[in-house]
């Protein structure tokens, strides 16, 4: 085993790399860090000393390798399978890389807002700050529904990193902003993705954890 992955299961950024592993079976050592555990967070800070998952570590080949699309492209290159999660024409592959951070940007980030939100003490809460991440949230969800009447994937007609960035943005946008009855393309798109079985797997494992998701 060459390929370890330092990640959390709740994470939804680590779930963007864990799509990709299952999309073409490759294989590799799941490493789970609790960042809560001091012991834990030392041995991963050593690892990538931002603190930051979800992050490879290829051993086969001497290189570290953070951040959640970077990984994803790493893996295209180096460990390529059936799936070509990133195009190999030019026009194609920025066009993936654009909603790839179109989710990250205006659907992972405002979400995070809100949900960080509700972690923080009585006192320091931010509801302004919430207001003006749940208008972008709604906002990048109009443009997602508008894009996918007639499209079964973001891009193209096949499965690429940009779908592995939408599937857990949406699910846990989801969980804000319910997407069916106000965003039924959208909802259509967030189910084919649910059932693909890349994550379907992804979420699988990660149900034992659901319980911690910030209400």
């Amino acid at each position: 085993m060459t390929i370890k992955l330092y990640y959390h299961p709740l994470s939804s950024y680590c779930h963007k790399p864990l799509i990709a592993l299952y999309e073409n079976d490759t294989p590799f050592e799941p490493v789970l860090v609790d960042l809560a555990d001091p012991m834990a967070r030392a041995a991963f800070l050593k690892i990538w000393p931002i603190g930051k998952f979800p992050v490879i570590e290829d051993t086969a080949r001497g290189e570290m390798v953070p951040e959640s699309s970077i990984i994803i492209e790493y893996l295209a290159q180096h460990y390529p399978g059936s799936s070509q999660l990133l195009p190999q024409d030019p026009d194609g592959a920025r066009e993936v890389r654009f909603y790839d951070r179109f989710f990250d940007n205006y659907v992972q980030t405002p979400m995070q807002k809100v949900m960080g939100d509700v972690l923080r003490p009585e006192g320091q809460k931010d509801p302004f700050g919430v207001d003006q991440a749940m208008t972008q949230l709604r906002t990048a969800l109009e443009f997602v529904d508008a894009r996918m009447v007639r499209r079964r994937w973001m891009v193209g007609d096949s499965f690429t990193m940009a779908d592995c960035s939408a599937a857990p943005a949406l699910f846990y946008a989801n969980r804000l902003v319910p997407l069916a009855g106000t965003f039924p393309h959208a909802d259509a798109y967030f189910t084919r993705l649910m059932e693909r079985p890349s994550y379907h797997r992804t979420l699988k494992e990660a149900e034992p954890y659901f319980k911690l998701i910030p209400k």
